[in-house]
């Protein structure tokens, strides 16, 4: 430690308007007139004239608010979630065995099921929407696949 290397911790704060004498007084660093003096105003994303960053960028995508929080789940993936000891599943699946195993986002409402993969076991899938691929695939499996509309 060395004294150039100290800095000064018990510092004032300077009260700003408080009298001619304080040093920052009348205009109160402000300068004069204009917006900019007055109080209570800031001037959002105001670059100075220059072209505000949110305009420079341009305009990409559209988040609709009506979309239905779905997840997808392929048959390769329920046969990894199977195979999983953790997860000690029976051979029924629904969204809500997903959702209190935590396999899945609890705010998810919808469940498809696609053909990608290989189902080795005889499962029991309760889902909103599924590929004919992946029913057949279910059904070759000895599963069932039920369709429930909400």
């Amino acid at each position: 430690m060395e004294l150039n290397s100290l800095v000064k911790i018990n510092k004032k704060k300077i009260r700003v308007g408080r009298g001619i004498g304080s040093g920052k007084g009348k205009t109160s660093s402000r300068g004069h007139k204009g917006q900019k003096s007055r109080s209570g105003v800031a001037i959002k994303s105001f670059e100075g004239g220059q072209m505000p960053l949110y305009r420079r960028l341009p305009k990409r995508g559209f988040k609709s608010f009506k979309k239905k929080k779905m997840v997808i789940l392929n048959l390769s993936n329920i046969q990894n979630i199977f195979e999983k000891a953790e997860n000690n599943l029976k051979n029924i699946l629904d969204l809500k065995t997903l959702k209190d195993r935590n396999l899945i986002d609890k705010k998810t409402l919808q469940l498809k099921i696609l053909g990608a993969g290989d189902l080795k076991k005889s499962v029991e899938i309760t889902a909103n929407f599924a590929s004919k691929k992946a029913s057949e695939k279910i059904e070759k499996a000895g599963g069932k696949l039920s369709l429930v509309k909400k």
